[in-house]
């Protein structure tokens, strides 16, 4: 029985696109899109800058802190709806918890 086997070492990384993380990744793909749409090379090439500019800006944000940390941001910052509400945790505008 010498059968090699594969036993990854991290099982709790990030997903990757590329060589990015995937919520580094989103700001350029989602500029990429806008500006396949606008319609003209000019335009695309503006939101290709400007997405690659957000990709930077992120990445250099969550350099120092939590692999989550684009995740929490969005979770305390941004309103709720039913798409992005979580059933297992309290609305984010509930700020004080008891126990």
């Amino acid at each position: 029985m010498q059968a090699d086997t594969f036993i990854p070492r991290r099982l709790d990384d990030q997903w990757k696109i590329g060589l990015w993380d995937a919520d580094v990744a989103a700001p350029f793909m989602f500029a990429l899109f806008v500006g396949f749409t606008a319609g003209t090379k000019l335009g695309f090439m503006v939101c290709a800058g400007i997405g690659f500019w957000l990709s930077r800006t992120l990445a250099r944000v969550k350099a120092d802190k939590h692999p989550s940390f684009a995740m929490h941001w969005a979770y305390w910052a941004l309103p709720t709806n039913p798409i992005t509400a979580m059933r297992c945790t309290p609305p984010s505008h509930i700020r004080r918890m008891v126990g």
